[in-house]
C-alpha cells in the first residue's frame, strides 16, 4: 500500500497559499509523477511549470497549474519530513552512543537512524549499508548533494568489523558511484583507540583524497564513551598524547591536500585541540566551516562571531547585573575567555561561567548537547547565580523547553529559583543576551 502524503502545513503568504491548499489536502502527483518521497517531491517541484494535483479532506480532486521561478518551494510541509517510514540503522558499531543510552529514556533516543534521504534532508551522515540501489539511482539522476557519509575507515575488512556488518566493506564502493556521478560529499571519521587511527587513519585519509574535490571535506572526530557500556565492545578514552598524535597527522595531511586542491580537506573536532591543549586554528584553516555540525570550528566561530558583535556593541552602555553562565566542560573555557574580554568593555556586567560534569553519561562525555536538567540542577542548587542563568539552546529538545531527560525549563527554573534565559548558538547570541536584562 502506498503512503499517502498529507500535508501538515502551509505556510503563510506561500504559492500554496495562495492556491488555498489546506492542512489535511493529499498530494496526490506532481506533473503527473507519484511522489514516492523526498527525493521525489523536491527534483519535480523544482522547476518552473507545475501540474500538481491534490485530494481535498471531501474528496475532491484538484488540479493546479502552477508558474513560479525554478527552485521556488510550494509553502508545503508534511506530517512526515521525509514523506514515507523512517529507515533504522541495522549495524552495530562498536562505538554507537545510541547503545550507551541508560535505560528508561524516551523512545525517540533509543532510534538509530540511516538513512539517506536524511543526509540530504538534515545533513545526517549516513554508513550507506542502507542505502538501496534505487536510493542511489535516484541521488545521481536527480543530482541531489551533499550527501554525508560515515566512513570510519576505508579498510573493507576493518569496516566490517567495526560496523558488525558483513557488508560494510562493500558499500565503500558507493562512494565510488558517487564520485563518478559528481555528487557533493562529505565524509566522517570517528576514532576509536587502537581501531582505525595511526597507520589505519592515514589509510583511509589517503584513500579519500582520492575523491578531492567532490568529496569537499572530511572529519575526524573522537568516540565517545558513556559510563554505559557494560557489555559492550571495550573501548580507551584518547589522551592528550594521543591527541597531539592525532593533530600532528591532520595537520600534516592538510598541508598535501591545499597544496593539491586548495582546501585543508582534513579537519580535527574541536576537542582534540582541547584535549591536546593545543590552540585552535586560525578561522582560514576551516575552509568556510564545512564540518560545523560536527564540532568542526564551532568555538572559533563563535569566538570571531563574538569579537564582531563586542565591536559593534562598544558604545552601548549597559544596566548593573549579575549573570552566570553553565555549559559543557568542553566550551567552558572558551567561554570563560569570552566573559573576561566582555567584562572589561562592561564592567557593570559581573558574569561567572560554571562548567557542568555530566553525571548522567559519564565525565568522558564533555558536550553541552548531552548535559540533563538533573545534572544542572544538582550543580548549581545553592550557588549564588546572581539575577540571570544563560544556558546555551542546544541543551533544549528542539522546538521545545524540555532537556534530555524529560526535565523541563519551568523545572529547572523553579529549582534553582532564578530567572533562566536560552542562548542560541552564535557568537552575536551571546553577547545579545548578555547586555540584556
Amino acid at each position: 500500500m502506498k503512503k499517502e502524503h498529507v500535508i501538515h502545513r502551509v505556510l503563510p503568504g506561500s504559492i500554496a497559499g495562495e492556491l488555498e491548499v489546506a492542512p489535511g489536502d493529499v498530494l496526490l502527483s506532481v506533473n503527473g509523477h507519484e511522489i514516492e518521497d523526498v527525493f521525489d517531491y523536491h527534483y519535480y517541484s523544482n522547476e518552473e511549470y507545475l501540474t500538481v494535483v491534490i485530494r481535498k479532506e471531501d474528496g475532491e480532486e484538484w488540479e493546479l497549474e502552477i508558474e513560479k521561478e525554478y527552485e521556488d518551494d510550494l509553502g508545503i510541509e508534511f506530517e512526515n519530513g521525509l514523506m514515507d517510514d523512517y529507515r533504522s540503522c541495522h549495524n552495530k558499531c562498536i562505538f554507537c552512543f545510541i547503545d550507551q543510552m541508560p535505560e528508561g529514556m524516551r523512545d525517540t533516543l533509543y532510534f538509530k537512524d540511516d538513512d539517506s534521504r536524511l543526509s540530504f534532508l538534515q545533513g545526517n551522515y549516513v554508513t550507506l549499508t542502507n542505502m538501496k540501489e534505487h536510493d542511489l539511482e535516484r541521488i545521481i539522476a536527480y543530482r541531489l548533494g551533499p550527501i554525508n557519509i560515515s566512513v570510519q575507515t576505508t579498510n573493507p575488512g576493518l569496516r566490517c568489523k567495526m560496523l558488525n556488518n558483513r557488508f560494510a566493506g562493500d558499500a565503500l564502493k558507493k562512494i565510488d558511484r558517487l564520485y563518478e556521478a559528481g555528487i557533493p560529499m562529505n565524509g566522517q571519521i570517528v576514532l576509536c583507540k587502537g581501531i582505525n587511527d595511526g597507520e589505519e587513519l592515514a589509510r583511509s585519509i589517503t584513500d579519500l583524497m582520492q575523491y578531492m574535490p567532490v568529496m569537499e571535506s572530511v572529519s575526524v572526530v573522537p568516540v565517545g564513551l558513556s559510563r554505559y557500556r557494560e557489555g559492550l565492545f571495550p573501548l580507551e578514552a584518547f589522551t592528550k598524547e594521543d591527541a597531539c598524535r592525532v593533530l600532528e597527522m591532520i595537520h600534516g595531511f592538510q598541508e598535501i591536500c591545499m597544496q593539491k586542491s586548495g582546501l585543508h580537506f582534513i579537519h580535527a573536532s574541536d576537542e582534540w585541540y582541547l584535549l591536546a591543549e593545543k590552540e585552535l586554528p586560525e578561522e582560514e584553516r576551516y575552509d568556510g566551516y564545512i564540518q560545523l555540525e560536527n564540532g568542526v570550528g564551532m568555538l572559533r566561530l563563535l569566538r570571531t562571531e563574538f569579537m564582531e558583535a563586542m565591536a559593534d556593541a562598544a558604545i552601548r552602555r549597559a544596566e548593573e547585573e549579575t549573570v552566570t553562565i553553565a555549559t559543557g566542560v568542553l566550551a567552558a573555557p572558551t567561554i570563560q575567555g569570552l566573559t573576561e574580554i566582555f567584562m572589561k568593555s562592561f564592567p557593570e556586567k559581573q558574569v561567572q561561567v560554571i562548567p557542568i560534569i555530566n553525571h548522567f553519561f559519564g565525565e568522558q562525555i564533555t558536550v553541552s548537547g548531552l548535559l540533563t536538567g538533573h545534572d544542572i540542577i544538582e550543580q548549581l542548587k545553592g550557588k549564588e547565580l546572581g539575577d540571570r542563568l544563560l544556558l546555551p539552546c542546544n541543551l533544549l529538545r528542539s522546538g521545545e523547553e524540555v532537556f534530555l531527560d524529560d526535565v523541563t525549563l519551568a523545572q529547572v527554573e523553579s529549582a534553582l529559583q532564578v530567572k533562566i534565559d536560552i542562548v542560541k548558538s552564535s557568537g552575536q547570541d551571546l553577547v545579545s543576551c548578555l547586555l540584556s536584562s
